[in-house]
């Protein structure tokens, strides 16, 4: 299923001549590989982010000290400024971030399954929460993977 929604990404993308760049931090460059999988990938995709810890988001994105703090790594708030970062660090047209809990383990407040996403383009920036459950570790970030092609691909529609 990913490399279906990475192959219609690199389509739209090119004939628009648009451009696509990843933050990432639970799905650790899931879908930056996804998207480079598919062959000619090197038109739309210059180059990803796997910012695993606050410091990398804060050194690599650009995500300020009192939003971690504020609001913690897995938020929608996070997530915004990791694809506002990603976008203008790789002069992107198209930015996706996935900050999340993929397990085991979590806390009452922020459970195992719960991803953050933002995509920012020049327009607007949107993110979401989704709680994808307690899953276990690799389905938790292939659903993630697959939600954040799904939203690169839903900017390009």
């Amino acid at each position: 299923m990913t490399t279906a929604l990475a192959l219609d990404i690199l389509t739209r993308a090119k004939s628009r001549g648009l451009t696509v760049t990843t933050a990432e931090s639970c799905t650790g460059g899931m879908v930056a590989a996804a998207l480079t999988d598919i062959a000619g990938s090197s038109n739309i995709f210059e180059r990803g982010f796997v910012t695993y810890s606050n410091l990398a988001k804060q050194e690599m994105l650009g995500v300020n000290a009192e939003t971690l703090e504020a609001h913690g790594a897995v938020s929608e708030q996070v997530a915004r400024e990791m694809a506002e970062g990603a976008r203008a660090a790789a002069r992107a047209d198209i930015a996706v971030a996935i900050s999340g809990i993929a397990g085991p383990g979590g806390s009452e407040f922020k459970p195992e399954g719960r991803v953050c996403y933002a995509l920012a383009t020049a327009q607007a920036t949107q993110s979401l929460t989704i709680e994808h459950g307690a899953l276990g570790r690799a389905k938790v970030r292939a659903a993630a993977t697959k939600q954040a092609l799904s939203m690169i691909l839903a900017a390009l529609s």
